[in-house]
């Protein structure tokens, strides 16, 4: 399956208690979960642990730790139509199941004025549900993500009213436990007012799965490359232009029991290698992400046979200033933005 193009990424725009913002979400991504989320064989097997110890666990964390959280999940199956116990466990999906169809590569470039680039991958069919949120909770940071179907903000890119930006590549650990979902934990990163906020927040919590993140905030001189799983969260400050696919690439993680994609090596390694070519010249993020040169396994994803059933569907682009951040979001490979917004007022143009 492939995109189709003529499904133009939308703006949503929500406020409210985490019900609310929820069951806002659930309606905007009805059609797609019904159409074809809930057909898919990713769906058949991650629901197919609802009454798993592992998912019992990571609802009796969550109730604990984020009861507004929750709330948002109860309101996101609500306005899904469909049971919460499946729309939860779908939330956990890469804790349960190393294979859930969750891609992206990200470029992460320092300097005076740092950016962080994204490709969002992920399951073609889900297109037409997918959306840029504007959430303005009424207790809360507010903030502009990239939304799936069913699934709640957070585990994509973002960024919040205090400019924190975020975004997110999946990891396909075989170490996970018990723990809270790594999905509610990126939800409560875009409630973070800093990177180091972020990053001690990951520290503290009891984690199950595992995630790569890209952290950066006005007036915070480095961009921080966070790989966490399970047992572990490594943290290190992006002093050269760098990229990340899908996989763990931090020293002291790549010992940790993982699944890397054929897909995932391959944008590694040409992201590696266009910012090493780049020289003097200067790394150009977006020409990386559009980046088609291995015809087999590109960086840009399109092909309807992927062999990891993902395309891209947006790429960001975040400028961090002292002050602010603003954001570009494509979606397609065109040099026409779709959508523009910053931090500061968090509105689309």
């Amino acid at each position: 399956m492939s995109i189709n193009i003529s499904n133009r990424l939308t703006a949503l725009a929500i406020e409210g208690d985490g019900h609310e913002i929820g069951k806002s979400l659930g309606r905007q991504g009805a059609a797609a979960a019904h159409h074809h989320l809930v057909r898919t064989h990713a769906w058949a097997v991650v629901t197919s642990f609802c009454e798993s110890e592992r998912v019992a666990t990571a609802l009796s964390l969550t109730e604990k730790h984020y009861p507004q959280y929750l709330q948002e999940l109860h309101g996101l199956a609500e306005g899904l139509d469909l049971p919460f116990k499946e729309v939860f466990a779908w939330n956990c999906r890469g804790d349960i199941w190393a294979m859930s169809p969750d891609g992206c590569t990200t470029v992460q470039l320092p300097g005076d004025r740092p950016i962080v680039a994204h490709n969002e991958d992920g399951d073609p069919g889900l297109r037409a549900g997918c959306a840029i949120a504007t959430v303005r909770p009424d207790q809360g940071r507010a903030f502009s993500a990239f939304v799936y179907p069913a699934s709640l903000p957070g585990h994509t890119f973002a960024v919040n009213d205090a400019g924190l930006v975020v975004t997110v590549n999946n990891i396909r650990s075989r170490q996970s436990g018990d723990g809270l979902p790594r999905m509610i934990l990126t939800r409560a990163l875009l409630d973070c007012a800093s990177p180091e906020e972020a990053i001690d927040l990951l520290r503290s919590m009891p984690r199950s799965g595992a995630f790569h993140l890209s952290l950066a905030c006005p007036g915070v001189k480095n961009i921080f490359s966070v790989e966490f799983t399970h047992g572990h969260v490594s943290v290190v400050p992006v002093v050269t232009p760098s990229s990340h696919a899908n996989h763990l690439i931090h020293d002291p993680m790549k010992k940790e029991k993982q699944v890397v994609t054929a897909s995932s090596r391959s944008r590694q390694q040409r992201g590696d290698a266009m910012i090493a070519l780049a020289g003097e010249a200067g790394v150009e993020p977006l020409a990386i992400l559009r980046d088609t040169h291995d015809t087999a396994l590109p960086i840009y994803r399109a092909q309807p046979d992927d062999p990891d059933n993902e395309n891209t569907l947006a790429t960001a682009h975040f400028a961090v200033g002292t002050d602010n951040v603003e954001c570009t979001v494509y979606d397609s490979a065109e040099s026409v933005p779709r959508f523009r917004f910053s931090n500061d007022a968090l509105c689309l143009a």
